[in-house]
């Protein structure tokens, strides 16, 4: 019979290897020391879910060397050496503690391989640029590791990673379980937005507020530990790679190509999980011709902590299931076996509805390929261009609202502006955007285009720029353009810096 852990309680000391150990039922959490390798077991890490389980689950240890490269992720391995492999991602903020829950069960019959994003639990500091380099990433370090074929399941990020895998890397994957996962999570100007603050002010006020967008009101207060477990583990986070996670966020986008996912798929939404309601989980089966849905009622956005009673069936009636009805029986390469049958197999809880049937770019933001170019070719190509981006510069509300004002008086010449100065001169790869944001504000200051300046501060908040950054840029404008002007200029600045770079409460 699966066994629920029991109600955590805060961690008391510092184990072996960067974990914090807790009392009985406790949840670990990443202590705020460096972690470069993993060499405790399972059972050291989490006594109490060592004691969950009828036998000890075997530990392979893993380490990541420090001759590895850049591009491998961190790692480690639990379960019986020569069982079938399942990979669990994280969501973002999260470190790979996020599943302690579900090891002891999953171990049974499972190898279980857990990743830290980049910056992630003392991981190395290497931002990854999109959903594919992350991909791209693990596999590298499943490569390495010696890895062939594996089933995943991955929470937010963590999920568009396994969607991305399942439509680059088909054959690799046995199966797949998007859990808390979109198509297309939130817009990504509430991404680009989320970076702006964070440059700005640091991890701090995004990781005060984690509890609220992870877990529903009634965990938070009967789970204090964890909520704080949550708010540290964000704090800890390297700013960078949060950032470039968030622009990764904001560009992926898989919604038109979700009938190529060839993998058998589960798909898990919390009924309250705001971040990935249970529309974008519709979107999912909707989309993906053999997936399969539930839903968790009572839960928001981090299930896998917040039920981990009910995640772990789910994960575990999926897996079977659709290991079994692999053509080779799930055999994998290597030394990997076929997953036996498993015993006494416990039927998903009541309180979680049944499974339903299906119903009917790299940061170009901060950084380009810097090679010479032309503009896009191409007027309606140009346009296209344009308008994405714009609306990645200047937000989708600035764009929205234009197009609101625009009537046939106008028309052409939104269309003219849109496809020379954003489908042409802002593609160009010769330079970066950050450069071009700077270029801008110091032409825009130089002849007066306040209101025009006030839209480019914004668009360079988005393109990376610091408020420190663009302070020394209209410095450096009073010495070439006058005092007036930059007096002028500093002031819309300071409004627009103090409006978008406020946290909200």
């Amino acid at each position: 019979m699966l066994r629920r852990p029991s109600a955590p309680v805060p961690p008391e000391r510092t184990g072996a290897g960067g974990v914090l150990r807790g009392r009985p039922g406790s949840v670990p959490a990443v202590a705020l020391g460096s972690v470069s390798h993993v060499s405790e077991s399972s059972e050291s890490a989490n006594p109490s879910a060592a004691r969950a389980v009828s036998r000890p689950v075997p530990q392979q240890r893993t380490e990541q060397p420090a001759t590895a490269t850049a591009r491998a992720l961190q790692y480690r391995i639990d379960g019986p050496a020569g069982a079938p492999l399942l990979v669990l991602g994280p969501a973002l903020g999260a470190t790979w503690h996020m599943w302690d829950r579900q090891i002891p069960e999953l171990t049974r019959e499972w190898r279980v391989l857990r990743f830290d994003l980049p910056g992630h639990g003392g991981a190395p500091a290497h931002p990854a640029a999109s959903v594919a380099d992350l991909a791209e990433r693990l596999l590298v370090t499943l490569d390495n590791a010696g890895e062939g074929r594996f089933g995943y399941a991955g929470c937010g990020i963590g999920g568009a990673i396994g969607a991305q895998l399942a439509l680059t890397q088909p054959q690799r994957l046995t199966t797949l379980a998007l859990i808390s996962s979109s198509p297309r999570q939130g817009t990504a100007d509430e991404w680009r937005q989320r970076g702006v603050v964070i440059r700005t002010n640091g991890l701090d006020p995004v990781a005060r507020t984690t509890p609220d967008r992870w877990f529903t009101g009634d965990f938070i207060g009967a789970q204090n530990a964890i909520a704080e477990w949550s708010v540290q583990m964000v704090r800890t986070t390297d700013p960078g790679c949060y950032i470039a996670a968030c622009e990764a966020n904001a560009a992926f986008d898989v919604r038109d190509v979700l009938p190529r996912i060839g993998i058998p798929t589960l798909v898990v939404c919390g009924a309250e999980d705001q971040l990935a309601p249970p529309a974008d989980a519709r979107a999912l089966v909707a989309g993906i011709p053999d997936a399969r849905l539930a839903m968790i009622p009572g839960a928001a956005h981090l299930t896998p902590v917040e039920r981990p009673g009910e995640v772990t069936e789910l994960l575990i009636q999926h897996f079977e299931t659709a290991w079994q009805d692999q053509p080779d029986g799930g055999q994998q390469t290597g030394s990997q076996s076929v997953l036996p049958t498993r015993p006494n197999h416990v039927p998903a809880p009541a309180a979680v509805a049944p499974i339903a049937e299906p119903v009917s770019s790299p940061l170009g933001w901060a950084v380009g390929e810097l090679t010479a170019g032309t503009g896009t070719a191409g007027r309606a190509d140009a346009v296209e261009a344009g308008t994405r981006l714009r609306r990645e510069v200047l937000g989708d509300g600035h764009v929205d609202r234009i197009a609101a004002e625009t009537d046939d008086f106008t028309a052409d010449f939104q269309s003219f502006l849109t496809r020379v100065e954003w489908g042409e001169a802002w593609s160009r790869t010769g330079i970066d955007r950050r450069t071009r944001s700077v270029a801008t504000l110091g032409i825009l200051t130089a002849t007066g285009q306040l209101d025009a300046l006030a839209d480019q501060v914004r668009g360079a908040l988005r393109n990376g720029l610091t408020p420190a950054e663009i302070r020394e840029v209209l410095l450096h404008t009073a010495v070439y353009c006058g005092l007036p002007a930059a007096d002028a200029a500093f002031r819309v600045a300071q409004r627009v810096v103090r409006e978008e770079t406020t946290p909200e409460e």
